[in-house]
């Protein structure tokens, strides 16, 4: 369907390429990561980033403040595309060549996913030094799939007290893994926990545990922590889980620290999605609140 044009109500997305040859700065970079070979269920995420990219235009850049702020006049925003096969080992490598490229030249890389496996790339492209998961599973199980990322990093060298994970949900996981998780000195936090302590506190205790010892820190939003009704469009949600509001209130405070370098929007498929599009919609303000909390630090400074 045509959007409507108003000259007085700019639309979001409309960022230029990320030209790799340019000289350029930006505050924020976005880049597709369609990975979904290794999912564990059935998924079409590979369609995502482009469905995000998509619904960003049905909204505005601007934070009603007050002041009003523009996002588009505050942050210099560009698009560099999608990563072309990123699963894989040689899609990983190019996953991790075209972050840490672009890390050199962004003060926030966002990769639009893609199911959950892209968060080992991403993390490793920027030199992660600490990870915050928001998700309802604790991806640690065993291989190479959506459901391993967490591990795998951690059997690269990231140290598992330097992960903080959460929104972890009851009857989404195993006893096992929630053991492996504690034998690797993983801070877990779980949905219950999140809900009943509020975003602002539950966000500065996790920034305080992923970034000690200095570094910069990967946020993995994966939105199957939302409810079912919320987000129709991810295999693995469940009822019960964040509502919008919420899972929007986390990314936005992690995004507000200056330790934070990396971020990525996991687990929609966009060719699962309702009718009205409110997954893939959710995924795009997630974009924005990102860009928020990036836009709160400059004006703290």
């Amino acid at each position: 369907m045509a959007l409507p044009h108003d000259d007085l109500w700019p639309r979001a997305g409309a960022w230029p390429p990320a030209d790799p040859l340019a000289d350029a700065l930006w505050d924020a970079v976005l880049l597709g990561v369609p990975a979904h070979r290794t999912s564990l269920s059935p998924t079409g995420a590979h369609a995502t980033p482009a469905a995000i990219r998509e619904a960003l235009r049905r909204y505005s850049p601007t934070l009603l403040g007050p002041p009003p702020v523009d996002l588009d006049a505050v942050l210099r925003i560009a698009d560099a595309g999608d990563v072309a096969d990123p699963d894989g080992p040689e899609g990983e490598a190019s996953v991790r060549s075209a972050v840490a490229a672009l890390r050199e030249r962004a003060d926030l890389v966002v990769a639009l996913g893609g199911d959950n496996s892209l968060t080992y790339g991403v993390a490793q492209g920027a030199e992660a030094d600490g990870l915050i998961t928001i998700d309802a599973h604790f991806d640690l199980r065993d291989g190479v799939s959506n459901g391993s990322p967490v591990r795998r990093l951690v059997e690269d060298g990231l140290d598992g007290r330097r992960i903080v994970q959460l929104g972890i949900a009851d009857f989404a996981n195993s006893a096992a893994y929630a053991q492996r998780a504690a034998d690797l000195g993983i801070t877990v936090v779980t949905m219950d926990e999140v809900r009943r302590r509020g975003a602002t506190e539950i966000v500065a205790d996790a920034l305080e545990i992923a970034g000690a010892g200095g570094g910069a820190i990967h946020l993995d939003i994966d939105v199957d922590v939302c409810d079912r009704a919320v987000a129709p469009g991810c295999p693995a949600s469940v009822p019960g889980g964040l509502q919008a509001w919420e899972l929007r209130a986390l990314v936005r405070a992690a995004a507000s620290d200056p330790r934070l370098h990396s971020a990525d929007i996991a687990e929609v498929d966009a060719t699962a999605d309702a009718p009205d599009g409110r997954t893939v919609r959710l995924a795009a303000l997630c974009v924005l609140e990102l860009l928020a909390g990036l836009a709160s630090r400059r004006s703290a400074s």
